[in-house]
């Protein structure tokens, strides 16, 4: 069990503060961090928590799953590890891009 918890269907209007103090009910919270839109700063309605131990993580999933916060019931789990990107700026481009052209294209 992880200590870094995943909180979904969250209001856009909450932050940080009324999630530390939400999630200090289970135990010691060590970092709370909202995710925000990079263009506009808004919150995108979700965030992750580290908690101090796996059982106070696994006590805030216990409490806090379906909790209702500003009308939505909120998602609470372990947090899964970010995925590996695969690299580079994006594909794109039709063809084959491995073919060499026997022309130079000048």
């Amino acid at each position: 069990m992880g200590r870094k918890l995943y909180v979904g269907n969250l209001p856009y209007e909450t932050g940080e503060t009324e999630l530390h103090e939400l999630f200090a009910r289970a135990g010691t919270v060590e970092t709370v961090t909202v995710m925000r839109d990079m263009a506009t700063g808004r919150a995108r309605g979700f965030a992750f928590v580290e908690m101090s131990t796996d059982e106070e993580a696994q006590k805030a999933i216990t409490e806090l799953n379906a909790y209702q916060l500003g009308g939505r019931g909120l998602t609470v789990n372990e947090a899964r590890p970010k995925p590996a990107r695969s690299g580079g700026f994006g594909g794109g481009g039709g063809g084959d891009s491995r073919r060499r052209r026997s022309e130079p294209r000048w």
